[in-house]
């Protein structure tokens, strides 16, 4: 899943406001200094999509306040639907 991200450093507290379908604004107390910023961020938005750290990643915006952000989320398997047996 993409998302489009806009950050906003220096808050007082870290919060994440869903902004459109795939648009969120993320507040973080660091400062965008030796990408501690970006660190928060992918801490933040782990904990808010309850994935891994190492699922969420910055594909583009890096040094920028909007950033482009994968997040790899498990697909769930309905049980009530048949499985196709690939041979």
């Amino acid at each position: 899943m993409k998302i489009f991200v806009k950050v906003k450093t220096g808050a007082k507290e870290e919060k994440i406001e869903k902004t459109g379908e795939n648009n969120y604004i993320v507040s973080v107390k660091e400062r965008p200094k030796k990408g501690l910023a970006n660190k928060a961020v992918i801490k933040i938005l782990s904990r808010y999509f309850k994935v891994p750290q190492k699922n969420v990643v910055i594909i583009s915006g890096f040094f920028s306040r909007q950033k482009l952000i994968d997040i790899k989320v498990k697909k769930l398997i309905n049980p009530l639907l048949p499985v196709k047996n690939e041979e």
